[in-house]
């Protein structure tokens, strides 16, 4: 398949979002820039690009897709109801890194719920991203446009590497400004249940709604046999090549923990300032103190160490609490849960 590349960072957004809009009411496919990663697009009405999308992934068939919209009216023929609690969080956090589930109506395809009576959504604030759907004219669902298992992507770069030639287009938005996957909030409860961390932390949404609480099953590894509200949440996420262990403990610990098990070709993760301390050959992914600086940077470090060969990575472990939770979540899922606690 020929891939076409349109620069839409710097250029004619409308023109890009024109021609992703002709591919995509065409059932085609297409990877779009969002404020957290890059997305592969379809029209949640063409089960031929819904079940594309899952293919040229090799996304598992039980795990759903978010669908995104660029108006709130968009929930009409979604979702079944919009709770009171729903529309606080939207009023706050929307468009904005944060989805939200709600129980469907029949219009939407099993393909996207994959069988749930329940379907994700989020309202992206990333330009472009608006500019395709209101150019097409429907809701898309689109997951990370990245192979499955694999680093999120977060830039235009990211989305050559995994799609050129599986996709007809490719839009160049720049650098994702955050960098991990949205907030997903369960709204289908009695109260709101965070499925996955993101940028968008507990505490921000406890403001608005006390009871809002965090799953158990985020911070630790589901049993293949486990029953969870969301499937996803059984598989390796994130992952690059190489071997990852989370280490968590202070910088002095970490170095010394880095230098005694150090063998040929592997690196270390870790924090701006931290390199001249640590010993063995390392790349930094963040500031200490800012889970944004880390998450803007997280996956791009791991994609990177796949590309300079490493062998084994030990990974500085960040906060688990506030924003930092997310950059933990998705640092544990690439290791597989394999940690060290000194």
């Amino acid at each position: 398949m020929r891939t076409e590349l349109i620069k839409a960072e710097y250029g004619d957004v409308e023109t890009a979002a024109k021609r992703a809009a002709e591919l995509l009411g065409r059932g085609e496919i297409v990877a779009i820039p969002t404020e957290t990663v890059y997305g592969l697009a379809a029209s949640i009405y063409s089960e031929k690009a819904l079940k594309e999308v899952y293919s040229v992934k090799g996304r598992p068939q039980d795990n759903p897709v978010i669908v995104h919209i660029s108006a709130m009216d968009m929930l009409d023929g979604i979702v079944a109801e919009v709770p009171d609690d729903a529309l606080l969080i939207a009023d706050k956090f929307w468009p904005g890194p944060l989805t939200m589930i709600f129980n469907k109506t029949d219009r939407v395809s099993d393909t996207i719920t994959c069988g749930m009576d329940t379907v994700a959504v989020r309202f992206p604030s990333h330009p472009v991203a608006h500019a395709v759907i209101e150019a097409a004219g429907v809701p898309l669902a689109a997951p990370s446009a990245n192979l499955s298992g694999k680093p999120s992507p977060t830039s235009a770069e990211h989305c050559v590497h995994d799609l050129w030639g599986k996709v007809p287009l490719i839009i160049d938005g720049g650098q994702c400004e955050v960098g991990v996957e949205s907030t997903v909030v369960s709204m289908t409860g009695d109260h709101p249940v965070i499925l996955r961390p993101g940028i968008i932390s507990l505490e921000q949404i406890r403001e608005l709604i006390p009871s809002a609480e965090v799953s158990e099953a985020v911070t630790r590894k589901v049993r293949d046999d486990e029953k969870v509200m969301s499937p996803g949440l059984k598989y390796k996420h994130y992952s690059p090549e190489c071997k990852v262990t989370l280490v968590k403990g202070s910088l002095e610990n970490f170095a010394s923990y880095v230098q005694e098990h150090y063998t040929d070709g592997d690196y270390a993760m870790c924090f701006f300032g931290d390199e001249e301390k640590v010993g063995i050959p390392c790349i930094s992914y963040g500031t200490e103190d800012d889970a944004r600086s880390q998450a803007h940077s997280t996956f791009a470090v791991l994609r990177q160490l796949d590309e300079i060969g490493a062998k084994r990575v030990f990974v500085r472990a960040p906060q688990e609490t506030g924003e930092s939770m997310a950059v933990s979540n998705r640092l544990m899922r690439a290791a597989g849960f394999d940690e060290v606690v000194l």
